[in-house]
């Protein structure tokens, strides 16, 4: 079992589930770029790990000189190796890897409002669901009227926690646009659209607590 982040992210090498989201993250992604106006994309990426989700979209897509984001990773060494893609890909006026806490609204500050929003692999890593709604509630902080957010949800023990999720959403003006399950079932990754008002300011200067540990993650 993977001790910390950084080994749980080479699971994406080996593990199917892990592959079909990333694979479903992507597609949710393209879809988004490709749905926006011309102009400036901005988007950010809460606990981005080492960004491969996004970065490996946009190697491969048109819009890749559109895109301004900026992704916020506690674990060092994801954030050294997400740098590296970065610049591969001659992105680095573009893009900024932050090694930083991403429940912290500080971290994105001159960042949002986004007009894409990846919170992949942290619903999860939650403790309970009075901090998965702090977290939902918080989005429109990161998000501007109109912008996608790309979101994961892993099932356990029979249970679709990912229902929950697309629940919540529905009921805090957040449109859903696509849903998928991996072909293993126990992986759901979600696409909606924000049609509610931008927050300036967030209600909270600590958006979620991250307590999850990497041998547990769902």
């Amino acid at each position: 079992m993977p001790k910390d982040w950084y080994e749980w992210h080479d699971l994406y090498n080996t593990e199917p589930k892990l592959q079909q989201r990333l694979e479903i993250v992507q597609e949710y992604i393209a879809y988004s770029l490709n749905a926006l106006p011309s102009g400036t994309i901005r988007v950010v990426s809460v606990c981005a790990g080492d960004g491969r989700d996004l970065l490996g979209t946009l190697k491969n897509h048109p819009r890749i000189n559109d895109v301004y984001a900026r992704l916020v990773e506690l674990n060092p060494q994801l954030v050294e190796r997400g740098r590296a893609t970065i610049e591969s890909l001659n992105l680095g006026k573009q893009i900024e890897f932050i090694n930083g806490d991403a429940t912290l609204s500080a971290n994105y500050v001159e960042a949002v409002p986004a007009d894409i929003v990846i919170v992949c692999g942290v619903f999860g890593n939650l403790a309970e669901e009075a901090e998965l709604n702090r977290l939902l509630d918080n989005l429109s902080f990161l998000s501007k009227p109109g912008a996608f957010v790309i979101w994961t949800r892993g099932h356990s023990n029979g249970i679709p926690y990912s229902d929950n999720v697309r629940k919540i959403l529905s009921a805090s003006s957040f449109e859903e646009v696509n849903f998928k399950l991996t072909n293993t079932a126990n992986m759901g990754v979600g696409l909606h659209r924000y049609l509610g008002e931008n927050l300036p300011k967030p209600k909270e200067q600590q958006l979620f607590v991250f307590s999850g540990i990497p041998s547990k993650a769902r």
